[in-house]
């Protein structure tokens, strides 16, 4: 130690250490009781609470926790020993109060269950007396009698004697009804939301292929995987025809349902485009980038690799739109990158391309990614990268194709064990 101190907290007058106003709730209230099993049917089968937690930790101590269906407050239901202080405050009045928008209609709900009420439910109202204005020398002991809140309250007891309050004020049940209301909007909302994102979700599973153009001479297999439930990684294979195979892997800039609106509007570009690929490579992306840059925002694009595989003559034609390289790890050993040939779809009105060209011989393979595969990280930051996935490609090159595909995901997801944060795609192909 060397004599100097930390500070933990900020200065009395300060800002939290955050910035924000600190979060602050009562998490837990203790009740003693003589026999938690006993209370917690009581808590849970006649006043419909909530099972909050049961534990029970090495020392032998049992933690037992309710917490009211529409509440945030958790009640602890503590067993004393026998001769414990605490164990002499069962039996007493809690001073805790329920509050609830109807009084009479808890009242008959628990009852029926076989809770017992001191009394009936009972109207109290508080009122102050104000004064009318009138001349100093009026007499004031006649003022005018203004209630301040009314409400109906009773009673309760547990099966240990601990008493309750359950109470019914005019502005507390305005601000429970008003709570429970915006609670059950948020909670509907959210599940709209999750229905949204589920269909969402099912309509973009389908524009990813369904079906395999058949080419004898590659064996070729593709996954995306997302981080949310919808996003912005594309990938595809195309029938050009005259025995000629389109794979396609584009990544489009952002996350999410804005994301996955761009996704599908750049494969409804290119499928419908796709009919001119085989003769004319560059006009087809120059058509696809035309209307994809109509059709989306100013500050909208995407990376895209197209490559044109001609079954007949093992070439391999590709356009490179400002993506990540291709890597083609040749049966020998060694590796070539397939770099970029153009910039990125979607920024610019006016945009050209060129191509490159390359052979493919027996045993060779090539794989098509995302930098969701890339930029995976460990716990200490540092990312899968180019070398490691060309190390997996090495590793694992004798697999088939979907075997390939599933060896690398899965080679990815135990060097990035925690949450996917961006979308993971892959093509691999081999030229057999």
């Amino acid at each position: 130690m060397d004599g100097t101190s930390t500070r933990l907290y900020p200065d009395e007058h300060g800002d939290p250490l955050d910035g924000q106003q600190p979060h602050l709730r009562i998490h837990a209230i203790n009740i003693f009781v003589r026999d938690q099993d006993q209370s917690l049917r009581f808590y849970l089968d006649q006043l419909g609470f909530n099972l909050v937690g049961d534990v029970r930790f090495g020392s032998g101590q049992r933690w037992v926790a309710v917490a009211p269906p529409d509440g945030s407050a958790v009640l602890s239901l503590v067993q004393p020993k026998p001769d414990s202080k605490a164990y002499g405050l069962i039996g007493r009045s809690t001073q805790i109060v329920f509050i609830t928008d109807d009084v009479v209609a808890k009242f008959r709900e628990w009852r029926k269950r076989g809770v017992q009420f001191l009394y009936t439910p009972r109207l109290k109202q508080i009122t102050y007396e104000r004064q009318p204005q009138l001349p100093a020398s009026t007499d004031h002991s006649h003022g005018e009698h203004t209630p301040i809140w009314g409400g109906v309250f009773t009673h309760f007891k547990d099966p240990d004697g601990n008493s309750f309050a359950l109470v019914s004020f005019d502005e507390e049940s305005r601000a429970v009804e008003a709570q429970r209301r915006a609670v059950a909007s948020k909670l509907d909302r959210e599940r709209r939301s999750a229905q949204e994102l589920e269909i969402a979700k099912q309509v973009q599973t389908r524009l990813f292929p369904q079906t395999f153009p058949p080419v004898s001479t590659l064996d070729y297999s593709g996954t995306c995987i997302q981080a949310r439930q919808v996003g912005g990684d594309y990938y595809d294979f195309l029938d050009l025809g005259q025995d000629r195979l389109g794979l396609v892997v584009g990544d489009i800039a952002g996350k999410g349902i804005a994301a996955a609106l761009l996704m599908a509007n750049l494969q409804a570009n290119l499928r419908s485009q796709c009919a001119i690929a085989f003769n004319q490579p560059q006009r087809f992306l120059q058509l696809a980038n035309r209307l994809f840059y109509e059709n989306s925002p100013e500050s909208a694009y995407a990376t895209l690799f197209f490559a044109e595989y001609d079954d007949r003559t093992r070439h391999l034609r590709y356009v490179n739109c400002g993506h990540l390289s291709a890597l083609l790890l040749r049966q020998d050993g060694s590796l070539e990158r397939l770099g970029s040939t153009s910039t990125v779809l979607g920024l610019f009105k006016e945009w050209d391309c060129s191509t490159g060209e390359c052979p493919l011989l027996c045993g060779d393979t090539f794989a098509l990614y995302t930098d969701g595969i890339t930029e995976s990280f460990d716990a200490g930051g540092e990312e899968f990268g180019e070398q490691r996935l060309v190390e997996s490609l090495r590793r694992h090159r004798d697999q088939s194709s979907s075997e390939l595909v599933a060896s690398i995901v899965n080679d990815v997801r135990v060097f990035s064990p925690h949450e996917q944060f961006d979308d993971i795609t892959l093509i691999v192909a081999k030229c057999r």
